[in-house]
Protein backbone atom coordinates (compact mmCIF):
# COMPACT_ATOMS: atom_id res chain seq x y z
CA UNK A 1 0.00 0.00 0.00
CA UNK A 2 1.09 3.24 -0.72
CA UNK A 3 -0.39 6.78 0.12
CA UNK A 4 1.24 10.48 -1.18
CA UNK A 5 0.92 13.75 -0.69
CA UNK A 6 2.43 16.97 -0.43
CA UNK A 7 2.65 16.95 3.33
CA UNK A 8 2.52 12.59 3.61
CA UNK A 9 3.95 9.95 1.93
CA UNK A 10 3.29 6.25 3.40
CA UNK A 11 4.21 2.94 2.12
CA UNK A 12 3.27 -0.14 4.01
CA UNK A 13 3.16 -3.90 3.72
CA UNK A 14 3.23 -7.35 5.28
CA UNK A 15 6.30 -9.45 4.76
CA UNK A 16 6.46 -13.49 4.59
CA UNK A 17 8.96 -13.25 7.30
CA UNK A 18 8.02 -15.01 10.83
CA UNK A 19 7.76 -12.50 13.86
CA UNK A 20 7.27 -8.75 11.04
CA UNK A 21 3.71 -7.86 11.52
CA UNK A 22 4.16 -4.65 9.28
CA UNK A 23 6.56 -2.72 7.80
CA UNK A 24 6.21 0.99 7.40
CA UNK A 25 7.87 3.85 5.90
CA UNK A 26 6.85 7.06 6.07
CA UNK A 27 6.69 11.25 5.59
CA UNK A 28 4.57 13.65 7.73
CA UNK A 29 5.10 17.24 8.34
CA UNK A 30 1.94 18.44 10.10
CA UNK A 31 0.26 15.13 11.30
CA UNK A 32 0.25 14.04 15.05
CA UNK A 33 -0.41 10.38 16.07
CA UNK A 34 -3.40 10.62 19.41
CA UNK A 35 -2.37 8.69 22.20
CA UNK A 36 -2.82 4.52 21.55
CA UNK A 37 -1.46 1.06 22.22
CA UNK A 38 0.03 -1.57 20.10
CA UNK A 39 0.06 -5.34 20.69
CA UNK A 40 3.25 -5.54 18.41
CA UNK A 41 6.54 -3.83 19.42
CA UNK A 42 6.99 -0.60 17.57
CA UNK A 43 10.86 -0.66 16.08
CA UNK A 44 11.47 2.66 14.22
CA UNK A 45 14.75 5.07 12.79
CA UNK A 46 14.31 8.56 11.73
CA UNK A 47 15.72 9.46 8.13
CA UNK A 48 15.27 12.83 8.86
CA UNK A 49 13.75 15.22 10.90
CA UNK A 50 13.06 15.04 14.86
CA UNK A 51 9.92 12.60 16.23
CA UNK A 52 8.38 14.33 20.11
CA UNK A 53 6.36 11.60 21.39
CA UNK A 54 5.57 10.53 25.04
CA UNK A 55 5.74 7.25 25.81
CA UNK A 56 3.78 6.32 29.41
CA UNK A 57 3.37 9.91 30.36
CA UNK A 58 7.16 10.47 30.02
CA UNK A 59 8.29 13.02 27.43
CA UNK A 60 10.78 10.92 24.58
CA UNK A 61 12.36 12.17 21.11
CA UNK A 62 13.78 9.98 18.32
CA UNK A 63 16.30 12.21 15.73
CA UNK A 64 18.20 9.79 12.79
CA UNK A 65 21.30 8.43 14.26
CA UNK A 66 18.85 6.74 17.07
CA UNK A 67 17.05 3.21 17.41
CA UNK A 68 14.08 3.45 19.35
CA UNK A 69 11.72 0.68 20.51
CA UNK A 70 8.28 1.33 21.86
CA UNK A 71 6.78 -1.67 23.52
CA UNK A 72 3.30 -3.04 23.45
CA UNK A 73 0.54 -2.47 25.54
CA UNK A 74 1.98 1.28 26.25
CA UNK A 75 0.08 4.12 25.69
CA UNK A 76 2.52 6.51 23.09
CA UNK A 77 1.77 9.05 20.74
CA UNK A 78 3.77 11.01 17.78
CA UNK A 79 4.65 14.24 16.57
CA UNK A 80 6.97 16.44 14.11
CA UNK A 81 8.93 18.54 16.42
CA UNK A 82 9.56 20.88 13.86
CA UNK A 83 7.85 22.14 10.88
CA UNK A 84 10.47 20.65 8.91
CA UNK A 85 8.39 17.23 9.92
CA UNK A 86 10.43 13.92 9.58
CA UNK A 87 10.85 10.61 7.59
CA UNK A 88 10.79 7.75 9.57
CA UNK A 89 10.95 3.83 8.66
CA UNK A 90 9.29 1.63 11.57
CA UNK A 91 8.70 -2.53 12.22
CA UNK A 92 6.14 -3.93 13.96
CA UNK A 93 7.70 -7.20 15.81
CA UNK A 94 5.39 -10.23 17.32
CA UNK A 95 5.51 -11.12 20.91
CA UNK A 96 7.56 -13.86 19.69
CA UNK A 97 10.76 -11.95 18.57
CA UNK A 98 10.85 -9.42 21.70
CA UNK A 99 8.96 -11.03 24.76
CA UNK A 100 6.57 -8.97 27.30
CA UNK A 101 9.07 -9.45 30.00
CA UNK A 102 10.73 -6.52 28.13
CA UNK A 103 8.43 -4.14 28.28
CA UNK A 104 9.27 -2.38 31.82
CA UNK A 105 12.80 -2.06 30.10
CA UNK A 106 11.39 -0.46 27.43
CA UNK A 107 9.77 1.91 29.20
CA UNK A 108 12.14 3.14 30.82
CA UNK A 109 15.00 2.68 28.11
CA UNK A 110 13.15 3.03 24.80
CA UNK A 111 16.77 4.33 22.82
CA UNK A 112 18.70 1.27 21.76
CA UNK A 113 22.29 1.97 23.29
CA UNK A 114 24.26 -0.63 20.90
CA UNK A 115 26.98 0.47 18.72
CA UNK A 116 26.14 -0.46 14.91
CA UNK A 117 22.39 -0.84 15.32
CA UNK A 118 21.05 1.75 13.33
CA UNK A 119 22.84 0.44 10.65
CA UNK A 120 22.09 -2.99 11.04
CA UNK A 121 18.02 -1.61 11.42
CA UNK A 122 18.57 -0.08 8.12
CA UNK A 123 20.03 -2.80 6.61
CA UNK A 124 17.13 -5.36 7.74
CA UNK A 125 14.78 -2.87 6.29
CA UNK A 126 17.07 -2.64 2.78
CA UNK A 127 16.55 -6.36 2.74
CA UNK A 128 12.82 -6.46 3.31
CA UNK A 129 12.18 -4.59 0.39
CA UNK A 130 13.22 -7.45 -2.02
CA UNK A 131 11.80 -10.60 -1.91
CA UNK A 132 15.23 -12.08 -2.99
CA UNK A 133 16.18 -11.01 -0.10
CA UNK A 134 14.05 -12.88 2.68
CA UNK A 135 17.03 -14.84 3.88
CA UNK A 136 19.01 -12.21 4.61
CA UNK A 137 16.16 -10.55 5.82
CA UNK A 138 15.20 -12.94 8.60
CA UNK A 139 19.40 -13.65 9.44
CA UNK A 140 19.48 -10.04 9.73
CA UNK A 141 16.06 -10.33 12.09
CA UNK A 142 17.41 -12.35 14.36
CA UNK A 143 21.09 -10.45 15.16
CA UNK A 144 18.90 -7.17 15.79
CA UNK A 145 17.03 -9.01 17.98
CA UNK A 146 19.19 -10.61 19.92
CA UNK A 147 21.09 -6.94 20.40
CA UNK A 148 18.13 -5.51 21.30
CA UNK A 149 16.98 -8.45 23.87
CA UNK A 150 20.50 -7.74 25.65
CA UNK A 151 20.28 -4.13 25.70
CA UNK A 152 17.59 -4.21 27.52
CA UNK A 153 19.03 -6.60 29.97
CA UNK A 154 16.97 -10.08 28.56
CA UNK A 155 17.89 -13.72 27.95
CA UNK A 156 18.79 -15.01 25.03
CA UNK A 157 16.40 -16.34 23.41
CA UNK A 158 17.77 -19.96 22.65
CA UNK A 159 21.24 -21.61 24.44
CA UNK A 160 23.89 -21.54 22.32
CA UNK A 161 24.60 -25.27 20.18
CA UNK A 162 26.50 -27.34 22.26
CA UNK A 163 29.84 -27.84 21.63
CA UNK A 164 30.70 -30.06 18.87
CA UNK A 165 27.28 -29.58 17.56
CA UNK A 166 27.53 -29.48 13.45
CA UNK A 167 24.99 -26.87 13.22
CA UNK A 168 27.03 -25.06 10.87
CA UNK A 169 28.06 -28.16 8.86
CA UNK A 170 24.03 -29.32 8.27
CA UNK A 171 23.15 -25.56 7.91
CA UNK A 172 25.95 -25.58 4.78
CA UNK A 173 24.70 -28.55 3.34
CA UNK A 174 21.39 -27.79 3.27
CA UNK A 175 22.11 -24.22 1.73
CA UNK A 176 24.12 -25.88 -0.69
CA UNK A 177 21.28 -28.10 -1.68
CA UNK A 178 19.22 -25.48 -2.63
CA UNK A 179 21.28 -22.41 -4.14
CA UNK A 180 19.61 -21.58 -6.85
CA UNK A 181 16.22 -22.10 -5.09
CA UNK A 182 14.17 -19.45 -2.70
CA UNK A 183 15.77 -20.44 0.66
CA UNK A 184 14.27 -19.31 4.40
CA UNK A 185 15.55 -19.37 7.95
CA UNK A 186 11.90 -20.40 8.63
CA UNK A 187 12.31 -23.60 6.43
CA UNK A 188 15.81 -24.55 7.34
CA UNK A 189 14.90 -24.33 10.99
CA UNK A 190 12.02 -27.02 10.48
CA UNK A 191 13.99 -29.25 8.55
CA UNK A 192 17.69 -29.20 10.23
CA UNK A 193 15.75 -28.99 14.18
CA UNK A 194 16.89 -26.07 15.21
CA UNK A 195 15.99 -22.12 16.05
CA UNK A 196 16.83 -19.41 13.67
CA UNK A 197 18.67 -18.02 15.94
CA UNK A 198 20.78 -20.93 16.65
CA UNK A 199 21.39 -21.79 12.94
CA UNK A 200 22.67 -17.91 12.35
CA UNK A 201 24.67 -17.57 15.31
CA UNK A 202 26.38 -21.06 14.82
CA UNK A 203 26.91 -20.85 10.62
CA UNK A 204 28.50 -17.24 11.04
CA UNK A 205 30.38 -18.27 14.39
CA UNK A 206 32.16 -21.33 12.03
CA UNK A 207 32.24 -19.68 8.64
CA UNK A 208 32.91 -15.90 9.79
CA UNK A 209 29.59 -14.48 7.33
CA UNK A 210 25.96 -15.26 8.11
CA UNK A 211 24.36 -17.71 5.63
CA UNK A 212 22.63 -14.98 3.11
CA UNK A 213 26.41 -13.91 2.24
CA UNK A 214 27.07 -17.15 1.88
CA UNK A 215 24.46 -17.61 -0.33
CA UNK A 216 25.00 -14.42 -2.09
CA UNK A 217 28.44 -16.00 -3.15
CA UNK A 218 27.35 -19.11 -4.12
CA UNK A 219 24.88 -17.44 -6.86
CA UNK A 220 26.72 -15.21 -8.12
CA UNK A 221 29.68 -17.65 -9.01
CA UNK A 222 27.22 -19.73 -11.22
CA UNK A 223 26.08 -16.13 -12.56
CA UNK A 224 29.84 -15.73 -13.88
CA UNK A 225 29.66 -19.05 -14.86
CA UNK A 226 26.90 -18.82 -16.83
CA UNK A 227 28.18 -15.60 -18.75
CA UNK A 228 31.42 -16.98 -18.95
CA UNK A 229 29.55 -19.80 -20.87
CA UNK A 230 27.46 -17.13 -23.46
CA UNK A 231 24.12 -17.42 -21.82
CA UNK A 232 21.75 -14.50 -21.78
CA UNK A 233 22.25 -12.09 -18.99
CA UNK A 234 18.00 -12.00 -18.41
CA UNK A 235 18.39 -16.16 -18.45
CA UNK A 236 21.40 -16.40 -16.14
CA UNK A 237 19.69 -14.08 -13.22
CA UNK A 238 16.13 -16.42 -13.14
CA UNK A 239 18.57 -19.67 -13.10
CA UNK A 240 20.52 -18.55 -10.17
CA UNK A 241 17.69 -17.49 -7.66
CA UNK A 242 17.53 -13.60 -8.43
CA UNK A 243 13.81 -12.69 -9.23
CA UNK A 244 14.95 -10.58 -12.42
CA UNK A 245 18.57 -8.95 -14.61
CA UNK A 246 18.21 -5.62 -12.28
CA UNK A 247 18.57 -7.37 -9.14
CA UNK A 248 21.47 -9.36 -10.07
CA UNK A 249 23.38 -6.39 -11.68
CA UNK A 250 22.59 -4.69 -8.43
CA UNK A 251 24.22 -7.70 -6.42
CA UNK A 252 26.59 -8.09 -8.95
CA UNK A 253 28.55 -4.60 -8.90
CA UNK A 254 28.35 -4.36 -5.33
CA UNK A 255 30.32 -7.85 -5.19
CA UNK A 256 32.68 -7.33 -8.56
CA UNK A 257 32.87 -3.91 -8.89
CA UNK A 258 31.20 -4.41 -12.66
CA UNK A 259 28.29 -4.91 -14.39
CA UNK A 260 26.94 -8.18 -15.92
CA UNK A 261 27.40 -6.84 -19.38
CA UNK A 262 30.70 -5.32 -18.98
CA UNK A 263 31.89 -8.81 -17.30
CA UNK A 264 29.78 -10.25 -19.77
CA UNK A 265 31.77 -8.11 -22.80
CA UNK A 266 35.03 -8.89 -21.35
CA UNK A 267 34.23 -12.45 -21.54
CA UNK A 268 33.11 -12.29 -25.16
CA UNK A 269 36.94 -10.63 -26.08
CA UNK A 270 39.94 -12.88 -24.64
CA UNK A 271 43.30 -11.41 -24.28
CA UNK A 272 45.86 -12.40 -27.22
CA UNK A 273 48.42 -10.95 -25.31
CA UNK A 274 50.21 -11.47 -22.27
CA UNK A 275 49.91 -7.76 -21.05
CA UNK A 276 46.48 -7.58 -22.10
CA UNK A 277 45.14 -10.45 -19.21
CA UNK A 278 47.43 -7.60 -16.77
CA UNK A 279 44.78 -4.68 -18.13
CA UNK A 280 47.54 -2.78 -19.53
CA UNK A 281 47.70 -2.02 -23.46
CA UNK A 282 50.98 -2.45 -25.01
CA UNK A 283 53.25 -4.13 -27.50
CA UNK A 284 53.87 -8.03 -27.43
CA UNK A 285 56.41 -8.83 -25.12
CA UNK A 286 59.24 -10.17 -27.22
CA UNK A 287 61.40 -13.34 -25.64
CA UNK A 288 64.78 -13.15 -24.59
CA UNK A 289 67.11 -12.78 -27.79
CA UNK A 290 64.76 -11.22 -30.03
CA UNK A 291 65.80 -9.15 -32.13
CA UNK A 292 66.45 -5.96 -30.53
CA UNK A 293 65.56 -7.07 -26.98
CA UNK A 294 68.95 -8.54 -25.25
CA UNK A 295 68.72 -11.19 -23.13
CA UNK A 296 69.57 -11.24 -19.60
CA UNK A 297 72.12 -12.70 -17.99
CA UNK A 298 69.77 -15.24 -16.42
CA UNK A 299 68.02 -15.87 -19.56
CA UNK A 300 71.63 -16.66 -21.41
CA UNK A 301 72.82 -18.66 -18.44
CA UNK A 302 69.65 -20.30 -16.69
CA UNK A 303 71.86 -22.08 -14.11
CA UNK A 304 73.45 -19.14 -12.34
Amino acid sequence: MVVASPAVAVRAWKPPIAGIREVLHARFTEHAYPPHTHDAWTLFIVDDGVIRYDLDGRPQGAVPPMVSVLPPHVVHDGRPATSRGYRKRVLYLETSVLGEELIGPAVDRPVVAVPGIRRRVSGLHDALACVDDLLEAETRLVFVAEQIRTALGGAPLDEPAPPGDDLAERMRAYLDARVVQPVTMAAASADIGASPTQLARAFARAFGIPPHAYVLGRRLDAARDRILDGRPLADVATEVGFCDQAHMTRRFQAFLGTTPGRFAAGARQPPTRRSDARGTASLPIPGPGSRGVAASPAARHPGR
